[in-house]
C-alpha cells in the first residue's frame, strides 16, 4: 500500500485556526489528516511484534485496561514523516508558551536538533505508541512525562471509526488552573488528529500569565475495539 506524504496531508490543515484553538484550550483537531487506508494499515498492523520496542498491560501499572506498544527505532516511514512534519508547525508555538510561562526552555526548529538534545541527556528511547483498547478498558488521566527534556504538545490520531469499531471510549482532558478545574470530552474521526498539552498551558490572569496543569485519559470503551496513534515528540529515558 502507498502511504499518503505527511508533509502533503499537514498542509492542508487550517494552521491560524489550530494555534488559536490551542492557546484558548490546550487543544485542539486536525480533521481527517490521515486517509482510512492509512489508519486501516497501522491497526492491522497491531499484532507485528518486530515493529514494538515493548508492550505495556494498563492493569499491571494501575494506568487503567487495555494495552499499548512503543515503536521501535528506526520507526515506520509515515510515523517518522508525520512526527517529523508535524514538529515545525508546533515550535513556535511551545516556544510563545515557554515564554509566558517563565520556563527558559526554547526547542529549535527542526524535530532531529531536538532529538539530538533529548539523546544526548540520556533520553534514547523513542515514544511513538499505539494504543489498543476492548471493552470495558479504560485509560487514567495522566501526563506523557518520560525525563527532563519534555516538548509541551503532542498528537493522537484516531485509527478506528467512532460508532462502527467500537462504542464509548471518548477522548477526555482536564484542566486544574489555581481557582478552577474543568474536563472537556474531543470528539474524534476515524482519520482526526488531536494535538494537545502534555503538562501545562499558559493561561491569562489578572496579574499576568499563569500555568495551568492539564491530563488526558480515555473512558470505558463499551463494544468493539480502539487504536490510537500516539505522537510524542520527545524520546525518554
Amino acid at each position: 500500500m502507498t502511504l499518503a506524504p505527511a508533509e502533503a496531508l499537514i498542509s492542508q490543515q487550517d494552521w491560524i485556526r489550530a494555534a488559536v484553538e490551542l492557546d484558548a484550550h490546550g487543544s485542539t483537531i486536525l480533521p481527517g489528516l490521515l486517509p482510512a487506508g492509512d489508519c486501516a494499515a497501522l491497526s492491522a498492523a497491531y499484532p507485528d511484534e518486530d515493529r514494538y520496542r515493548s508492550r505495556v498491560v494498563m492493569a499491571r501499572h494501575g494506568f487503567g485496561r487495555g494495552e499499548y506498544k512503543y515503536f521501535r527505532y528506526p520507526l515506520p516511514g509515515l510515523l517518522q514523516d508525520l512526527r517529523s512534519a508535524l514538529y515545525p508547525r508546533l515550535a513556535p508555538i511551545a516556544n510563545r508558551w515557554n515564554r509566558q510561562m517563565g520556563i527558559a526552555a526554547q526547542y529549535p526548529a527542526d524535530h532531529a536538533a531536538f532529538l539530538a538534545r533529548c539523546h544526548a541527556a540520556g533520553q534514547r528511547r523513542p515514544t511513538p505508541l499505539i494504543l489498543q483498547y476492548g471493552p470495558g478498558d479504560y485509560n487514567c488521566l495522566h501526563q506523557d512525562l518520560y525525563g527532563e527534556h519534555v516538548f509541551p504538545l503532542q498528537v493522537a490520531v484516531l485509527l478506528s471509526r467512532p460508532g462502527e469499531d467500537f462504542t464509548g471510549g471518548e477522548f477526555v482532558m482536564t484542566e486544574t488552573g489555581s481557582r478552577e478545574q474543568r474536563a472537556d470530552v474531543l470528539p474524534l474521526r476515524q482519520g482526526d488528529a488531536l494535538v494537545f498539552t502534555v503538562n501545562q498551558r499558559p493561561v491569562p490572569g489578572v496579574r499576568g500569565w499563569r500555568k495551568a496543569a492539564m491530563r488526558h485519559g480515555v473512558s470505558e470503551l463499551r463494544t468493539g475495539r480502539r487504536h490510537t496513534l500516539g505522537i510524542i515528540f520527545h524520546d525518554a529515558l
